[in-house]
């Protein structure tokens, strides 16, 4: 299967799940972005691993990297495998330090993704994953009149910029790809995410 190199773009507090982020990563090469949802831990451990800083207390995923190094275990790549009923599944690739005995982990991708930076490996996604779940970034275009009031379709109250499920599917096909380039443009990955979701659905039944 064909592997896309991601790298990761950033992580934002969710507005819809009290203590979840939405991870971004985004193809190294191309424009489409990956956005997952994952837990606060999970998020607190990619992002301390990203800043560089060293907890008192080894975390559970330095916990993993000083006992798979202890028996010259070695981290080697990190791909995002599958996508199944809205749930991304991954893959960590471990061999030995001589390179032999490759093995294939399954693994939540926030887990794999934490520990794949701290071994410094790259992180992929298959190119099945990216085409069912990735959204495409838009070349800069000219700002269109029919742009305009989406501001208003964003805010179900002052201050709210979160959809309800039921909004979402009271719209068109048409309406929700405009509003996910809309949110796409404004950097909110996840609210692009729930409305490709509900556009994905539309195309299953």
């Amino acid at each position: 299967m064909d592997k896309i190199k991601l790298e990761i773009l950033g992580l934002s507090a969710s507005h819809s799940q009290s203590g979840s982020f939405a991870l971004v990563l985004g193809e190294e090469t191309g424009t489409r972005r990956l956005p997952i949802i994952i837990g606060m831990f999970e998020a607190q451990a990619i992002a301390i691993e990203m800043e560089k800083i060293i907890s008192k207390r080894p975390m559970t995923h330095d916990l993993f990297k000083s006992f798979a190094l202890s028996f010259d275990i070695d981290v080697y790549e990190v791909i995002i495998s599958d996508l199944k009923e809205g749930v991304f599944y991954a893959k960590i690739i471990c061999s030995f330090a001589d390179g032999s005995n490759y093995i294939e982990l399954d693994a939540r991708p926030s887990d794999a993704v934490a520990i794949g930076i701290r071994f410094g490996v790259p992180i992929y996604a298959y190119n099945s994953v990216l085409k069912e779940a990735g959204i495409e970034l838009s070349d800069v275009e000219e700002e269109l009149e029919s742009l305009e009031p989406l501001e208003d379709a964003f805010a179900e109250s002052e201050g709210n910029s979160d959809f309800k499920e039921s909004d979402l599917k009271r719209k068109s096909v048409v309406d929700l790809e405009t509003l996910m380039q809309a949110a796409i443009d404004a950097e909110d990955y996840e609210q692009a995410a729930k409305i490709r979701d509900e556009i994905q659905k539309r195309g299953a039944q």
